[in-house]
């Protein structure tokens, strides 16, 4: 096996597939990624036996066929730390992979082909086609609101739905709910769910771009495919029941505070400097036409700050993690924030003012 490629072409490819592996891995082999040279064609992929992700080089000259897994993080840093032109020389010489650039020359170990495992394929159940840009928005606008780690392993990822012309993403962590919808073209009927684990979700953002490219996702019983341009990923779904989000989106507020998104935001900012490091809490006391918000801390340290807001409702006072706030006035894209809110038990509705396809709730905090 040897090929010849030029820096430039292996790069950006090839961090995207490292991106995959894991470092701490139980199986050695897991820690390599998978080279197929073939023609003018090479491939790579990286697994962490839950995300696979295979990227597509073209070579400027055809390669002497083979394959082979190298260490996916040394390959990377040796590409990376050779100066930008550089055409790079891979050959498989008995038991390592020989690289050379210039006057510099690397050995590296290696596994067999045979011992690289792939991600199972299901039967596929249906496909759905919309550009890049709208799925990386439907996971931008959502995906912050992910669990990490959490116990209940079904919120640690994010839920697609697909009715039959949209597609639906809802992430919760218990304490928040981000969800978006965009226009689709399936051929789905009826309702559909799917839980993307975490780890999937942010490394096939990674491959979007914000343009109108087509994207087409094949869905099979356990596992989620994407053809993103040169690049193949799939991922395997979780095994779970994402609760009952309709259920967390209050319906009955009568409240409508209406403020400036970049103002606001300033000012959760600044009050957030002096707030509990561990909690985050700020508390926002409501009168008609005015804000004002507060934080201390155990060091009796205290902020607040008042502002001017569209508000013609009765006095209120209510608390949340200023972080969450801070996520969601970062997120949304409309000059203008509407709360809407009940009492102070009450979880907030949060929206842009003219913007209703994506919808955020916060529960509030005790003060």
């Amino acid at each position: 096996m040897r090929f010849v490629i030029s820096r430039e072409a292996l790069i950006k490819p090839l961090q995207l597939v490292a991106g995959v592996v894991e470092r701490r891995q139980t199986l050695p082999v897991l820690s390599n990624i998978l080279l197929v040279a073939e023609g003018d064609q090479l491939s790579m992929t990286g697994t962490d036996l839950e995300v696979e992700l295979v990227g597509r080089v073209m070579l400027e000259e055809p390669a002497d066929a083979g394959s082979v897994t190298v260490p996916a993080r040394k390959l990377m840093d040796i590409c990376k730390s050779l100066p930008d032109d550089s055409r790079i020389e891979l050959e498989l010489s008995g038991q390592k992979m020989v690289i050379k650039s210039g006057r510099s020359r690397f050995s590296l170990s290696t596994l067999p082909a045979a011992e690289f495992p792939n991600v199972e394929d299901s039967p596929q159940t249906f496909g759905l086609t919309l550009s890049q840009g709208q799925l990386r928005y439907l996971i931008e606008q959502t995906g912050f609101s992910m669990a990490q780690q959490d116990v209940r392993y079904y919120l640690n990822g994010m839920l697609l739905e697909v009715t039959e012309n949209s597609l639906r993403t809802v992430a919760t962590d218990g304490h928040r709910l981000a969800t978006s919808v965009a226009s689709v073209e399936t051929d789905q009927t009826g309702d559909h769910q799917i839980i993307v684990p975490r780890k999937g979700i942010l490394e096939l953002a990674r491959l979007l771009q914000h343009g109108d490219e087509p994207l087409q996702l094949v869905i099979g019983a356990n596992h989620i495919r994407a053809h993103v341009g040169d690049f193949t990923f799939t991922s395997k779904l979780v095994d779970g029941k994402f609760p009952d989000y309709q259920r967390v989106i209050p319906r009955n507020g009568d409240k409508d505070v209406l403020g400036d998104r970049q103002e606001l935001r300033k000012v959760f900012s600044r009050i957030a400097i002096l707030s509990n490091e561990k909690y985050r809490g700020v508390r926002l006391s409501l009168t008609s036409g005015l804000l004002q918000v507060m934080a201390n801390n155990p060091e009796q340290e205290e902020a607040e700050e008042t502002i001017a807001i569209d508000y013609q409702g009765e006095a209120l006072e209510i608390g949340f993690n200023v972080n969450y706030l801070l996520d969601v006035l970062s997120i949304l894209n409309t000059d203008v924030v509407r709360f809407t809110l009940s009492d102070s038990n009450s979880s907030a509705l949060i929206q842009g003012f003219d913007e209703d396809s994506s919808v955020y709730v916060i529960m509030p905090m005790r003060m």
